[in-house]
């Protein structure tokens, strides 16, 4: 099972040193994009949302594969 690496980059950044065993890319990103969810959700009890913070998802050979953006984590409705 490959190995993805999660690196969050919001107030802090924070490098995955320990990565995840995940079926494929897919898994991935529904990983990543849980995650995102859960870090804006901090955010968002402060009051504020930034939408250009992210979780860059690289895989074992120290690619970057995808980039999952707060805000494209959630669906924000008027």
């Amino acid at each position: 099972m490959p190995k993805y690496f999660f690196n969050i980059h919001n107030d802090v950044e924070t490098r995955d040193e320990e990565g995840k065993e995940l079926p494929d890319l897919d898994a991935a990103i529904d990983y990543a994009i849980t995650g995102a969810r859960s870090l804006a959700a901090e955010t968002v009890s402060e009051g504020r949302l930034i939408g250009h913070h992210r979780i860059e998802i690289v895989d074992g050979e120290g690619k970057l594969v995808r980039c999952v953006r707060f805000d494209e984590a959630v669906d924000i409705q008027p």
